[in-house]
């Protein structure tokens, strides 16, 4: 087989910059032929002229021109396009077999289903596709014979412990009656607060929140780790990834983050991936599967991690995670609210226009509020996450005027 041709939806994130660390170790095996990115148009470049590719998208017309010039200046011979739908041309125009989808946050839903439905390879790690579109982007999957894999740290563990064929088996229909298994535990750090007293949380500071004690992560998912709201949206990425009941998906706190998750069976046996925090091990893991390859992650050694512990999470202390398990079960319209407020209500607590224990407050009046319509295309899923939105910054607009 040749070089695998990989497009990478969100290259100048952490998990976009990990996958190009983990493709420049193996030149054999993987080629870059297409980059995207938001506003990072100087480390955009700089991948450019290290990788290549055949396509490279920003979001503004300004910052296509600021590429261009570089590029050009640099005689690297890249199409810069610009614009949402030029991130889909990133995939159809580029001739990719691989799509790694990282752009955070609901914008990645477009692309990432597009990539689904053109049958390639898509390596998962925006959870927002799923929560927003799960029987959708299933149902793509499915009919075109796309290859999903997990990439996000907690479910990419429990892909790795899951039996051959299981997955295969949720893509064409969710029965797991002859694997075997009981349940799926995703662990969670608990993230700067777990054990700060709770009197103390309406203080904190989006600097204190974005400072992960395990992970180096962007601004947002950093802030969504911190409230535990990223558990809850991992929670329902897993309810349609893995179709087990939502019952059968169970959290627990693991401050050390060394276990990545496991998977509970019928006789007994619980399957745990371990490893060091580091995200390069299930990229890597994702862009070589079935084999696997050097992501340049250090040995895991045991004796030095010390004690590891596992509690349940105090939904007192972590409301969005309650809020995200509700959601989940009312099914619908319900998990696009979650993710629309929230992200509405942590770019205000970034900017210091909403107090931390807001954020939760904001989400939880926009799902009382928004009627729980069926989403039967994505059109309609499109339609409640600008209503959403729109909601959920009028909400903040209101309490910025007390």
């Amino acid at each position: 087989m040749g070089r695998r041709r990989v497009a990478i939806l969100g290259s100048t994130g952490s998990i976009g910059v990990n996958t190009l660390d983990v493709i420049r170790s193996h030149p054999d095996r993987f080629q870059v032929v297409a980059l995207t990115a938001s506003q990072q148009v100087e480390l955009l470049a700089r991948q450019c002229q290290e990788f290549r590719p055949e396509i490279a998208v920003v979001s503004s017309p300004d910052g296509a021109a600021r590429l261009s010039k570089i590029l050009l200046e640099s005689k690297v011979n890249t199409q810069v396009l610009f614009g949402p739908e030029a991130l889909v041309s990133a995939i159809t125009n580029s001739d990719c077999d691989t799509v790694m989808a990282a752009i955070v946050g609901a914008a990645g839903l477009v692309p990432t289903l597009a990539a689904a439905k053109a049958g390639k390879r898509v390596l998962l790690a925006n959870k927002e596709a799923l929560v927003m579109s799960g029987q959708l982007f299933m149902n793509a999957v499915r009919d075109s014979g796309a290859e999903l894999l997990p990439i996000d740290s907690e479910h990419n563990a429990i892909f790795q412990c899951l039996p051959d064929g299981f997955m295969g088996a949720v893509k064409n229909s969710p029965s797991h009656a002859g694997f075997g298994v009981e349940e799926l535990w995703l662990t969670a750090s608990g993230g700067p607060f777990r054990d700060t007293p709770i009197a103390e949380l309406s203080l904190i500071t989006p600097k204190e929140a974005c400072a992960h004690p395990n992970w180096v992560m962007g601004r947002k998912i950093s802030v969504d780790s911190a409230t535990m709201m990223n558990k809850g949206l991992e929670l329902i990425e897993a309810y349609w990834l893995f179709g087990l009941p939502l019952d059968k998906i169970r959290v627990l706190i693991h401050p050390q983050s060394v276990v990545h998750s496991m998977v509970r069976y019928r006789d007994g046996s619980v399957i745990a991936q371990m490893g060091q925090p580091d995200m390069r091990t299930p990229i890597a893991y994702g862009l070589s599967w079935p084999d696997r390859i050097e992501a340049g992650v250090p040995p895991l050694n045991l004796t030095e991690v010390g004690p590891l512990s596992f509690f349940e999470p105090n939904l007192d202390r972590f409301p969005c995670l309650a809020l995200a398990l509700a959601a989940a079960r009312s099914g619908g319209a319900a998990p696009i609210v979650l993710n629309a407020a929230n992200e509405i209500a942590v770019a205000a607590f970034l900017e210091e226009g909403l107090p931390y224990l807001q954020i939760s407050q904001i989400v939880e009046i926009a799902l009382n509020k928004m009627p729980n319509v069926p989403t039967n295309s994505l059109e309609d899923v499109l339609f409640v996450d600008k209503e959403a939105r729109r909601l959920a910054s009028d909400l903040i607009y209101r309490l910025a005027k007390k």
